[in-house]
């Protein structure tokens, strides 16, 4: 660590505040319902409160979860790859978000912010932030890719500007890939982990994501919410939404060290959508809507090529 570990209350309370904001947001965006909570403990140390819109005018399911969770011993996703935290208590806290609209045509999105303290002995030895969001478009639109990114971009200007840009976005085009599909989960936006140069900073940074969210995601919600669309366009949604199970099941780190750290499963697992298909050999129609969405599913300069 190169600099002290920032205030824990101060962290804490800017993610409640933040949960609370983006759920009257979308609330607003919808227009036809409301998050039911679910405040919860964990017996082990700590706990949250889970935030669930179903069925909803925009949204067929939004979750949007707080946590401040504890404990006395890593699991082992952990401590193999940061074995100087064996041994040592932990404390996370984070607000993470998976929203899955409707209308095929606009994205289904995720964002998470999130801090991590270790202590052994009464002494932090390591702390640090991370977070981002994405975007998984079924029907792309270009205006609404080159918005995200040019979102993502302005937010990281005070934090490196252009480098801070590039780095967290190949990071993110690198998380969220699937190696068993060799493709890209969506059209991807930022992701960073193990930030802790800087408190002060560090933190700045992470304000500054969990706030651009909204302003990344709800002009794409205006303009795609009330696109035409058939049962085609349906059943191409609830296939690529397999996608989404399939990555979050698999690959993402967070729903494994939630599950291996006695994690509350239904605030784990709120990421999945209610609805969701497979289908044995599927290969879109050549020249199709539907197959155009190949070429989105790879990394890509997207503001140089659609800026």
């Amino acid at each position: 660590m190169s600099s002290p570990a920032p205030a824990f209350d101060d962290v804490r309370a800017y993610l409640t505040d933040l949960q609370d904001r983006i759920c009257a947001a979308i609330e607003h965006a919808d227009g036809g319902a409301r998050f039911r909570e679910d405040v919860w403990q964990r017996p082990e140390g700590g706990g949250g409160r889970t935030r669930i819109l179903r069925d909803g005018a925009v949204f067929e399911q939004a979750g949007i979860g707080f946590s401040d969770v504890s404990g006395t011993k890593l699991p082992p996703s952990a401590t193999a790859a940061r074995p100087e935290l064996a041994g040592a208590s932990w404390r996370a806290v984070g607000v993470s978000l998976v929203f899955h609209p409707r209308n095929p045509h606009l994205p289904t999105t995720h964002a998470n912010v999130r801090h991590f303290r270790a202590v052994r002995d009464g002494e932090t030895v390591a702390w640090w932030f991370g977070g981002g969001f994405d975007l998984t478009p079924f029907y792309p639109v270009d205006e609404d890719v080159l918005h995200w990114h040019h979102t993502a971009r302005e937010l990281c200007e005070p934090f490196g500007g252009q480098a801070r840009y590039e780095k967290h976005k190949h990071w993110c085009d690198e998380y969220f890939f699937l190696k068993h599909r060799n493709e890209t989960r969506g059209v991807g936006g930022l992701f960073f982990d193990d930030l802790h140069e800087d408190a002060h900073a560090d933190f700045a940074y992470l304000r500054a994501v969990g706030d651009g969210f909204l302003d990344a995601y709800l002009p794409i919600v205006e303009r795609r919410k009330d696109t035409p669309h058939g049962e085609r366009e349906r059943q191409f949604q609830l296939y690529r939404r397999g996608r989404y199970v399939e990555f979050n099941l698999v690959f993402d780190r967070g729903t494994l060290f939630g599950l291996q750290s006695g994690g509350r499963t239904e605030s784990i697992l709120m990421s999945l959508p209610p609805l969701v298909r497979w289908e044995y050999g599927f290969e879109p129609e050549d020249g199709s809507p539907e197959a155009r969405l190949a070429d989105y599913l790879r990394p890509r300069d997207w503001l140089a090529e659609l800026g």
